[in-house]
């Protein structure tokens, strides 16, 4: 029992120096990006979470908000375009505040039902990240950002679940389970450590979010992959993924990725389809002849499946709702015309 409490204490001060490492690493080289500071908050908390059997009221409640800040490292890592908000840290504090009332209590029935429903909320962020990850992965153009989402978040989503049924079973403080706790944070760790030094952080966190100024080594592919689009309009046809697209081009979809992120500069299918889809949409709200065309009509006509998500794209790229766009645009006609 000495030998594995002795192994168990080696493995987790391993791990807390790793995390610390690979904490200082995103903020000497990326702090001024918003997936990066809040990967280093999260190894962080890893931290706190792997001294948590050592005991200490301030380790375990600095773990209990470590899933939210996974769900939020995960979020900003995979959408270019997420912010954090004041209901970000809001959900944040909460659970630190939870984690410290449970803390407190007594002993008892009550406790272990604490216990267990802080365990099951905390799996649900932690879940929830990893369902971020999953969704946007077909769509993601940024091949080393694909294989970090297997490597860092897929392993911590399942670590996270395997904690949580612990503790919902009561043997997270067994000494074999701690043990395996450990060697689980050890993995996860040197897995993170691993695919951060292995992959360019450029990629990862860029400067800016937007396509750059593209390069076109590739003027032909380029030449048919815009016949399609703008010609052939395939961005208005209802589900069209990148595999789809691939087949209409004529390339297999590793090329057309590749084609699309390095040379043209998205780093998001759907970003790549929205640049046209919202063109589409732009000229049919200036042209007259569509005045009385409903917005909703417009939007399905350019490709988008419903009218939220392209109220709030083109908001996003033009400052406007397309209302106001139309507006703006009947108004300079009249103005013209005078």
């Amino acid at each position: 029992m000495e030998t594995l409490a002795a192994a168990d204490l080696m493995l987790r001060g391993g791990v807390c120096l790793l995390l610390l490492i690979v904490a200082g690493l995103l903020l000497r080289d990326h702090r001024d990006r918003l997936p990066a500071r809040l990967g280093a908050l999260f190894a962080l908390g890893s931290i706190a979470f792997a001294l948590v059997p050592v005991g200490g009221l301030v380790p375990a409640v600095i773990a209990g908000g470590n899933n939210v800040v996974f769900w939020l490292f995960a979020t900003a890592l995979f959408d270019d375009d997420f912010r954090l908000k004041p209901r970000h840290v809001a959900c944040w504090i909460v659970m630190l505040g939870l984690t410290l009332a449970v803390s407190l209590m007594p002993q008892g029935d009550l406790y272990r039902v604490a216990c267990i429903a802080l365990a099951m909320i905390s799996l649900g962020f932690a879940l929830l990240g990893v369902a971020r990850s999953i969704a946007s992965w077909h769509d993601d153009l940024v091949e080393g950002r694909r294989r970090v989402r297997v490597f860092i978040v897929a392993a911590a989503g399942i670590y996270i679940l395997l904690t949580t049924i612990a503790a919902v079973l009561g043997l997270e403080r067994a000494a074999v389970a701690s043990l395996l706790g450990a060697l689980g944070l050890a993995a996860i760790a040197a897995t993170v450590g691993w695919a951060l030094l292995r992959v360019d952080g450029a990629p990862l966190f860029p400067i800016a979010a937007r396509p750059a100024a593209p390069e076109l080594p590739d003027q032909p592919l380029v030449a048919r992959l815009r016949q399609v689009m703008e010609v052939e309009r395939r961005y208005r046809q209802e589900g069209l993924s990148i595999g789809m697209l691939a087949t209409a081009v004529g390339l297999p979809e590793y090329r057309l990725r590749r084609l699309i992120n390095g040379t043209l500069g998205y780093r998001n299918f759907a970003a790549f389809l929205n640049h046209y889809r919202l063109a589409d949409a732009r000229a049919a709200l200036t042209d007259p002849a569509q005045a009385e065309v409903p917005i909703l009509t417009i939007a399905l006509d350019a490709g988008f499946n419903s009218l939220g998500p392209f109220n709030r794209a083109f908001k996003a790229e033009t400052g406007m709702t397309p209302s106001e766009y139309r507006r703006t645009a009947a108004a300079e006609v009249r103005s013209n015309a005078a």
